[in-house]
């Protein structure tokens, strides 16, 4: 990361070297930097490597064969994704199923014991859209769900259990609605 930001301090004063100074002291990292959100970058890091120990541990993989044994559907398995959503943040959830399932090859996919499940999971695959939907999407069905819903707690006093009352079925009905209709349109397309 701190390579990244001294490549990125290069390449900006070779791009603005020729401006004026005024001009020029507002394009510094320096500056820039003063402007960063450090807590969110730290929340990202953090979250980067509890996923990073997890995987090495071998937890997320012993999980995938779990959910693979138990569910045994990509819809299923990116549906109980989106509704864990509700309660855990999306980003450590996506990051984790990063961590779980691996991105399929060309070549991984020519050697696999089942390449026609091993297809969902090559890049861009079925899997992956589908995990984008449900994790973004599941988050709603529970206030607390989702960054957007604590903050217009916050903001709107939204209490909970209204929230739970009022409008966590038409978000459920939303999730579920949707998800049957990239269900339906993955047959269709087939």
């Amino acid at each position: 990361m701190i390579f990244g930001l001294g490549v990125l301090w290069l390449v900006s004063e070779i791009m603005h070297r020729d401006k004026d100074d005024e001009i020029r002291k507002k394009l510094t990292i320096f500056n820039i930097v003063k402007k960063v959100d450090t807590p969110t970058i730290f929340f990202f890091l953090g979250i980067l490597a509890a996923v990073a120990a997890l995987q090495s541990a071998g937890h997320l993989s012993l999980l995938a064969g779990w959910l693979d044994e138990k569910l045994g559907d990509i819809y299923l398995i990116n549906l109980a994704i989106g509704a864990i959503s509700a309660v855990v943040d999306n980003v450590p959830l996506v990051a984790g199923a990063m961590g779980m399932y691996e991105v399929v090859t060309p070549d991984m996919l020519r050697i696999a014991a089942d390449p026609a499940y091993a297809a969902f999971f090559v890049q861009d695959g079925l899997f992956w859209e589908f995990l984008a939907y449900c994790a973004g999407t599941g988050g709603s069905m529970l206030i607390i769900g989702s960054a957007a819903g604590v903050a217009a707690m916050g903001l709107e006093r939204i209490d909970f259990i209204w929230y739970l009352k009022k409008i966590s079925w038409l978000a459920l009905a939303g999730y579920l609605a949707g998800a049957g209709v990239y269900w339906l349109q993955a047959q269709i397309m087939v």
